[in-house]
């Protein structure tokens, strides 16, 4: 059976590609700067890699349900571009707060600006539908 959800279903794995890509980071950043597992502070840089691990993980979270809420009661197109936006956002704040902390603004920004779209479409998709229209 295919999915009615091709792009979202993409878009998906290439989140879940960029969280594993964070973890690798992190696991990266303990062996160079000598940081012991279960210890999460120790070294600047390490420190960052963490941070935007678990801000990455925090965000996936909610955004996820979102997306193939979206996806299920609006469109799977207009899911995966909201979840491409998401996606370059988050990739634009890693790379950014991992060279410096004041870096992660604007990809911060646009990944939350997304997020909110997609909680809005998905919620309004939802309303739309239990109220019949």
């Amino acid at each position: 059976m295919l999915s009615a959800s091709p792009l979202t279903a993409g878009v998906t794995l290439l989140i879940v590609l960029l969280m594993f890509g964070t973890s690798f980071a992190v696991g990266k950043g303990r062996h160079k700067y000598g940081i012991q597992a279960p210890a999460v502070i120790g070294h600047p840089v390490f420190e960052r890699l963490y941070r935007v691990q678990m801000n990455t993980l925090e965000w996936a979270v909610m955004t996820l349900p979102c997306l193939w809420i979206c996806a299920a009661y609006v469109s799977d197109g207009i899911a995966a571009l909201l979840g491409g936006v998401w996606l370059v956002g988050r990739i634009w704040y890693a790379v950014g707060y991992a060279r410096a902390p004041e870096k992660r603004a604007g990809g911060f920004t646009v990944g939350a600006l997304a997020f909110g779209a997609l909680g809005l479409a998905a919620g309004g998709g939802v309303l739309w539908s239990l109220i019949g229209a």
